[in-house]
């Protein structure tokens, strides 16, 4: 039972592997994984199916003018809380070779996986479970959850050490592929949200540092990376790869596969919509720490994912404000019209406060919007 479970770790009970359930379980998915029958996923036509129906936008980052650019990425986060990211400037070989790592990773032996097994402590390092809560739902998907910023939560000890040969010209040289591809994509995944947040701080009329300022500065905010593995599924019309949620941090850029689609977004008019992915783009979406922080300009749109009778990879970075660092709505987005829509709360707190919960839709947020704009409350009274 060693390949199936990770039985201590300090989950309230043991932690059995999605892969190793696909391996064993038939034709018939364990009752645990099977959704309510509302929560079960609806397996609406991609755009390039012929459907005709909504997508999220496409923004080219490439675009000189860096104006238009920045009405795009707000124009989108506005109405969608999603766009997909082209011409963005990180190498395609480079989205490649990160994604060929991380698949090598979980298709090493389950004692090789098993080393590297997480605790809800930190989550950090190779999990099935999102949510503490003991009996819960469980969703069919193991993960591999990474600290990268700040420096001082990054342990390369818990990184999986995978050597492998890399060939150049006549020399083989032996190199930790999915240590040094991984620095090498979170280092290019910095850079390109700390532009994307100037886009999304000039599209809020304000000055181009100032959403950064407000995650703590450029070397002040965090980052960290979820790599999503999905198995193949027997039963894909009554699980879900991970249950509908907005992201709690601030930005997420999401690298998927290519060939095999599975997230699904909520469409402004409330339906769920399949998104067709754009070879080597980003897709990349709102969390609610800049929902907060935007007085709610920007959307943290509820999202999802599907799974298949096929593997799937994804690899989601996400971008966020320092962890003790408190979050509000920014001051020049506040007038008497609109007030304050949220309290004053860190990521820390927000993280417990969903890590305790689990994935519930949007519910966090719409709590805390409920308890800042309730009569008697410092936000409603300012206003």
């Amino acid at each position: 039972m060693t390949s199936c479970f990770n039985g201590g770790a300090g989950w309230p009970e043991p932690v059995v592997r999605v892969q190793a359930v696909s391996d064993t379980c038939g034709d018939t998915i364990p009752d645990r994984y099977v959704k309510p029958l509302p929560e079960r996923p609806s397996f609406s036509p991609a755009a390039s199916d012929g459907g005709g129906g909504p997508s999220i936008p496409v923004v080219d980052l490439s675009m000189p003018d860096a104006d238009a650019t920045s009405r795009a990425v707000a124009a989108a986060c506005r109405e969608w809380g999603f766009f997909q990211a082209v011409n963005h400037g990180v190498r395609p070989e480079l989205l490649r070779g990160a994604r060929a790592a991380w698949r090598g990773f979980f298709q090493q032996p389950a004692e090789v996986r098993e080393r590297y097994a997480n605790s809800p402590a930190t989550y950090e390092g190779y999990g099935s479970r999102l949510g503490t809560a003991k009996g819960g739902p469980l969703d069919w998907g193991d993960y591999y959850f990474l600290h990268l910023l700040p420096r001082c939560l990054k342990s390369h000890e818990k990184w999986p050490s995978l050597p492998c040969s890399l060939r150049i010209g006549r020399v083989t040289y032996m190199i930790d592929g999915c240590r040094e591809t991984t620095e090498e994509y979170n280092e290019e995944l910095v850079q390109l949200c700390r532009r994307v947040m100037r886009l999304l701080s000039s599209g809020l009329g304000l000055e181009p540092g100032r959403l950064q300022a407000a995650f703590g500065g450029e070397g002040g905010e965090g980052a960290c990376l979820r790599v999503n593995f999905y198995p193949r599924c027997p039963q894909p019309e009554l699980t879900l790869g991970v249950a509908a949620h907005s992201d709690p941090g601030g930005m997420t850029m999401l690298l998927v596969d290519d060939h095999v689609r599975g997230l699904q977004v909520r469409s402004p008019d409330g339906q769920w919509i399949t998104v067709d992915p754009v070879p080597d783009a980003f897709i990349v979406n709102v969390g609610d720490q800049i929902q907060v922080l935007s007085n709610a300009a920007y959307k943290s749109v509820e999202h999802r994912v599907m799974v298949s009778s096929e593997n799937r990879l994804s690899m989601a970075f996400f971008y966020n404000p320092r962890s003790d660092l408190p979050i509000a709505p920014m001051a020049e987005l506040v007038t008497p019209d609109r007030p304050a829509l949220y309290p004053e709360m860190t990521f820390d707190e927000y993280r417990v406060f969903i890590r305790q919960r689990g994935l519930a839709g949007k519910a966090q947020l719409e709590s805390l919007q409920a308890k800042a704009t309730a009569p008697g409350s410092s936000s409603s009274s300012s206003s």
